[in-house]
């Protein structure tokens, strides 16, 4: 079950937040409320992704968190106001004004790529509102203008309209040419973040805002930020993710409170390659959290 909760984030853009698991009743004549002490969770997707790309996480997580994923600006059923800002600062304050809207701070932040740069920026920016961090698959260093213009070359290979969800995980999972091996849980990656549309599956995010809300990261490299979170971190990688061993160390050794899990038989993706492995990384540092 997932209840949809609208927020406002900065310059008043629409948000759309969804708690996972079944709300608790107060009593046998009450309604469905929740846990008031349970401690809270934010899940950030990355770029491209939507808050249902969480679901079998945060359901996980709802027997003893709140768990709440965003629909990031841009994403999923959130505004994606045409002329809107896709900064950094626009992204972070975003987070911000919905974690004091839900009421969920100082909370467990989990971003994967994108969606965790936004989550150590917010740790760093707001400490008060942040308990724990969980990096998924991003990197700290500046990427370069070469990756943003593959990145325009990859979009405009998209062979939309799909005609078919089928056509999606096929193209998305083994048609590629990104695609180094058939991937099956990449095209279900993809076909969530895809709508029908008169003449057939089109995506539900605007490829130049994705570039837009790129461009604001891949030029500029993210130690500081990194270096200014207090509270605990650990920082995930994939196997065969985008993130490497050795940057992830760093970032590791950069954080105060910084600590390292990898996951095997994983790519960038890591949540939706190997779920149960990626939840064996992440809930011991849960715990701990939760028993400080």
């Amino acid at each position: 079950m997932a209840r949809r909760i609208d927020v406002t984030g900065a310059d008043g853009v629409r948000l759309a937040a969804w708690e996972f698991g079944d709300p608790a009743k107060a009593g046998p004549d009450a309604g469905e409320t929740a846990v008031p002490d349970a401690p809270g969770v934010l899940l950030l997707h990355g770029l491209m992704g939507r808050a249902s790309h969480w679901a079998s996480t945060a359901r996980r997580l709802s027997a003893r968190h709140r768990a709440v994923a965003l629909d990031q600006r841009g994403h999923g059923r959130s505004e994606k106001p045409p002329e809107g800002a896709f900064t950094r600062d626009a992204y972070v304050d975003d987070v911000e004004a919905a974690l004091e809207q839900l009421g969920l701070g100082p909370a467990v932040l989990i971003g994967h790529a994108m969606g965790a740069l936004t989550a150590w920026q917010l740790a760093a920016k707001r400490p008060d509102l942040v308990r724990g961090l969980v990096i998924c698959d991003m990197r700290a260093s500046a990427l370069g203008g070469a990756s943003q213009r593959e990145w325009a070359e990859w979009f405009a290979s998209w062979p939309v309209p799909f005609a078919t969800l089928a056509d999606v995980r096929k193209w998305f999972g083994e048609d590629d040419p990104w695609v180094e091996r058939p991937n099956p849980s990449r095209g279900e990656f993809y076909a969530e973040v895809m709508a029908e549309s008169p003449d057939g599956w089109r995506p539900v995010f605007d490829p130049d805002q994705m570039l837009r809300s790129r461009e604001t990261w891949v030029y500029d490299a993210h130690w500081e930020e990194l270096a200014q979170v207090r509270c605990p971190a650990l920082v995930v990688r994939g196997l065969d993710g985008e993130l490497g061993r050795a940057e992830a160390q760093e970032m590791v050794r950069v954080l105060p409170r910084g600590q390292y899990a990898e996951v095997a038989d994983a790519g960038h993706l890591v949540h939706y390659d190997q779920p149960e492995a990626w939840l064996a990384a992440i809930e011991p540092f849960l715990d701990s959290l939760d028993g400080e």
